[in-house]
């Protein structure tokens, strides 16, 4: 971080009651930043998490909540209006690939429309820079790996994914349009304390303190670029500083996905290394002393075989780093679950994930 953190307006994080948002939120909070955090406080999975996040933030200094569905286009006008923010960085969105399965509805409510309304207070309010989180589900049926932002996204596997590509398109629209720089964001499988309960490392944990058997998909084939959420905190606000801006370079002839003579781009952030199924519940068993029951299941529905990120144009302009080991960032996992729930007891959540 540097001075552009406190230089501007306030900041706004959607999302702030989830995993990511929180993190970002209490991270520029102590950096001396205002931030208003905006959330729903949905039930996709237990609230009280949520709500719990909420209240350490209140705990920051310079740290005002607003709770507000991203589709309530009257408010979202009225909140933009009235902040004036310089930086927004957008979270928020109904998460869980396996869940859009069931309601595809309510992604395109929160991602889709939802976004719109982000962007449109965007257009009009003279914001400096509009960060937006994308996925790694983005790359879809692609098997070229690691997975680079300029490859093709043409072939998304799950509404979820279609509904971040849109976002994406969405972005590049205002930036040509009403040149709102922006910069979209690729996470890849993001872990760690005050982790989402629908995700597999807290799902896991869970069901080995209490012996009951976990669900191995792909029969423990699959990898994954597990990143840290401090890492990833690290490459947004890294970006976040730097405002997009256009590439003098950008060819129309051979474009490059990933930028745009617009103030536009797109990054990964990932670990930049991919974990097998298998060796991510053996490290997991080794830090709880306890053997998973595994029941093994086949590839479900919208699954991949592999992620794995290619950083090197964030790496560029940030000189992002991930710094965080995959068997520390599950020690720590396990050392805030401990803590928080204690050893046996269950989480509630929506049994989607």
């Amino acid at each position: 971080m540097n001075d552009r953190a406190t230089s501007q307006g306030p900041w706004l994080v959607t999302g702030a009651a989830g995993f990511i948002g929180f993190h970002v939120a209490r991270r520029l909070l102590r950096s001396g930043a205002e931030v208003v955090g905006l959330d729903n406080l949905n039930p996709y999975y237990d609230p009280t998490l949520k709500e719990s996040r909420l209240n350490l933030l209140h705990e920051e200094a310079g740290f005002r909540f607003e709770r507000m569905d991203l589709e309530d286009r009257a408010g979202m006008e009225r909140l933009f209006q009235e902040e004036g923010f310089g930086t927004v960085i957008h979270l928020a969105a109904q998460a869980g690939v396996r869940h859009s399965l069931a309601d595809p509805w309510s992604y395109v409510d929160s991602n889709v429309t939802g976004t719109l309304n982000v962007l449109e207070g965007c257009r009009h309010t003279d914001v400096k820079h509009h960060l937006f989180a994308s996925t790694s589900s983005i790359y879809g049926a692609n098997r070229k790996t690691p997975f680079q932002v300029g490859d093709g996204t043409d072939h998304p596997l799950t509404i979820y994914a279609a509904t971040k590509k849109a976002t994406e398109a969405m972005a590049h629209a205002y930036a040509d349009l009403y040149a709102v720089p922006s910069t979209g964001l690729r996470f890849f499988t993001v872990y760690g304390p005050w982790g989402r309960p629908d995700m597999a490392l807290f799902k896991f944990t869970r069901s080995i303190l209490a012996d009951e058997p976990i669900d191995v998909y792909g029969e423990g084939k699959p990898y994954r670029d597990f990143t840290y959420v401090d890492d990833i905190v690290e490459g947004i606000l890294g970006a976040a500083v730097r405002p997009a801006e256009g590439n003098p370079e950008w060819d129309a002839t051979d474009p490059d996905p990933a930028t745009s003579y617009a103030p536009y781009r797109l990054f990964n952030i990932g670990a930049t290394r991919k974990v097998s199924l298998m060796r991510f519940i053996e490290v997991l068993e080794e830090v709880l002393g306890r053997e998973a029951r595994k029941n093994y299941l086949p590839m479900q529905p919208g699954d991949v075989l592999e992620t794995h990120a290619d950083v090197s144009r964030l790496s560029a302009l940030t000189g992002y780093e991930p710094r965080v080991g995959f068997e520390e960032g599950v020690r720590r996992f396990v050392e805030w679950y401990l803590e928080f729930y204690g050893s046996g007891e269950k989480v509630r959540s929506s049994g989607t994930g």
